[in-house]
């Protein structure tokens, strides 16, 4: 049950919100759920549009290609569940960044925001070399050199939104590994120690997961169906 305001006293005075809510934690989580509505109409669209058409390319076939790899060789979908790996496994060392926050370890705080940022820095590394393989191959906004399932041409539609929507993703993974990088300086010099508390590590953490869980639906829309 929320504690009563004593009279007088603004909601805001006490950082908490009316909901007895951090109030920076609330406002995190209304940036969140604005950017959730910003990825939804990008999959809904991309959704009405691909299940209007009449062929698709298939992924098994575009996403067929791994780092050093020969080009026989044949390894659908491969690199992107690696990929998908090196996120999920970043979201849980955020997670455990967050509980040592909540401990005040301040090393293991420092030594799980590491593992984060690298793992944040992996996965772009491996979307920046599968945006490269794809451009070699003729991909681009506007060219489209994959054929249908069934052989027929396809649209430029496919390649499109692929790269609108995983580039757009992208953005946020860098973004998130700029904020991570800037929390693990803080914490490096001691600054969330002196305010007796791990409070922004539990936020940008939240953006974090977010990020992480944008992911499962880009690459449940554009790999998988």
């Amino acid at each position: 049950m929320a504690q009563a305001i004593p009279a007088g006293q603004k909601w805001w005075s006490g950082g908490k919100s009316p909901f007895n809510v951090e109030y920076g934690k609330l406002m995190m989580w209304y940036f969140l759920m604005s950017d959730a509505f910003t990825f939804g109409a990008f999959l809904i669209s991309y959704g009405s549009i691909r299940f209007a058409s009449n062929g698709w390319p298939d992924p098994n076939e575009v996403f067929r290609a791994f780092p050093f790899a020969p080009e026989s060789l044949h390894l659908p979908l491969v690199f992107v569940s690696l990929m998908t790996f090196i996120l999920i496994a970043s979201s849980v060392t955020m997670v455990l960044a967050v509980a040592a926050g909540h401990n005040r370890d301040q090393k293991k705080v420092t030594m799980y925001m590491i593992f984060t940022i690298i793992g944040g820095i992996l996965f772009l590394s491996c979307q920046a070399w599968e945006w490269t393989h794809l451009h070699g191959e003729g991909a681009w906004w506007g060219r489209n050199p994959f054929p249908n399932a069934d052989g027929s041409k396809a649209s430029t539609n496919f390649t499109n939104f692929f790269f609108t929507i995983t580039g757009f993703h992208g953005f946020h993974v860098f973004s998130g590994v700029v904020i991570n990088i800037i929390m693990l300086i803080k914490n490096l010099r001691g600054d969330f120690e002196k305010r007796g508390h791990y409070l922004m590590i539990e936020k940008a953490g939240l953006y974090w997961h977010f990020v992480d869980l944008v992911w499962v639906f880009v690459f449940t829309c554009f790999y998988l169906l």
